[in-house]
């Protein structure tokens, strides 16, 4: 799912953090692990779960065996066949529809971004309610598993980075860590290390467990019902058209930018901030991914709101929150300091800088 911008006034709300707790992650997949660094840790850093814990080690022996989840795969594999399909129904669209698709695609994306991740996984800031409804709504049109699911395994990840816990381990290679990893059962230490995270934030908000609750429902209603019919009822597109373009094609892109995060931008790019992490700095996924492939900074520095040290370059969804805190819907966004991420290009980087 770069280059430098110097950074404008932040909207009123916004707070900066000027440390960092402990960053140290993997180094390239299947090489030992780096030494531990250490920051002090910020006063206003809220939780440690998506810090990377040097302490794991993987279980010696036969790794466990595949189990194919045979659902997913038909689903999966039907899902892409009907969204190749629907490419062919580009020229026969209304110009409104294909508007229409592509808002549909930011907005599901926002869901995830803004939402999911640096909402709900990170803390990176904080949303009034109207905010969290809104983008519980958008969530469920991506359609990328409840609230409290996608952030329990986000922090999973995090904290256990290319390694049997990590959901969707780069070191198993790209077609694992892009689509594969749902493709068969967990590892069972994914399923145990998730088990042990403090998720009481999570629990806590309403607005996630009242998805959680009726997910199901809310995703026949936002991902597949709402946006192909829209153009049916306002401006006659063809159902048929319709479903193809703003539900199978639409939903299909939003996976598949999302997934690149976890593949793309674990493999290929640039490590200016930390070069002992497979996390990369990848232009081609900052663009599909509202954002999101500026990895390297993010895995270095995980409570950042923006996910980069370039604020609004390229990063739509920092735009998108910052309009939120302008309109009072947001506020105490987290911050690394300039100087701090100085400190830690000169120190860890691999001199790729201007160039990432």
């Amino acid at each position: 799912m770069p280059a430098h911008l110097p950074e404008g006034k932040l909207p009123s709300g916004f707070s900066t953090t000027t440390a960092f707790a402990r960053t140290t992650q993997n180094g390239e997949a299947g090489t030992a692990k780096a030494a531990p660094m250490q920051e002090a840790e910020g006063p206003e850093r809220e939780m440690t779960d998506d810090l990377f814990d040097e302490s794991y080690r993987e279980k010696e022996g036969p790794k466990p065996a595949k189990i194919y989840v045979w659902r997913n795969i038909i689903l999966m594999s039907l899902l892409h066949l009907s969204a190749v399909y629907a490419v062919f129904t580009i020229p026969s669209a209304k110009v409104l529809t294909l508007l229409w698709v592509l808002l549909c695609f930011t907005l599901s994306g926002l869901g995830i971004t803004a939402g999911a991740h640096r909402l709900w996984s990170h803390r990176s800031y904080k949303a009034s309610l109207p905010l969290r409804i809104f983008l519980a709504i958008i969530n469920s049109m991506a359609f990328q598993n409840d609230i409290y699911e996608w952030a329990r395994d986000h922090r999973v990840h995090h904290k256990f980075s290319e390694t049997d816990a990590d959901p969707h381990n780069a070191s198993r290679g790209f077609f694992f860590s892009h689509i594969g990893w749902l493709l068969v059962r967990k590892h069972p230490d994914v399923i145990e290390k998730g088990q042990l995270l403090d998720l009481s934030d999570l629990k806590a908000d309403k607005v996630v467990m009242f998805q959680r609750r009726h997910y199901k429902a809310s995703v026949v209603i936002m991902c597949f019902l709402v946006p192909p019919l829209v153009p049916w009822y306002f401006w006659g597109e063809s159902y048929f058209n319709s479903f193809l373009l703003a539900a199978i094609l639409r939903y299909t892109l939003i996976l598949n930018a999302t997934w690149l995060v976890n593949s793309a931008a674990h493999m290929y790019g640039y490590r200016p901030y930390d070069k002992t992490i497979n996390p990369r700095e990848n232009p081609f996924v900052v663009f599909g991914a509202l954002g999101e492939g500026f990895h390297n900074f993010h895995h270095t520095f995980p409570f950042d709101y923006s996910a980069s040290e370039f604020g609004l370059r390229w990063n739509f969804t920092t735009g998108f929150i910052n309009l939120m805190c302008y309109l009072g819907l947001a506020s105490d966004c987290k911050k690394v300091s300039k100087e701090v991420v100085l400190a830690r290009r000169i120190r860890t980087g691999d001199g790729s800088h201007k160039t990432g």
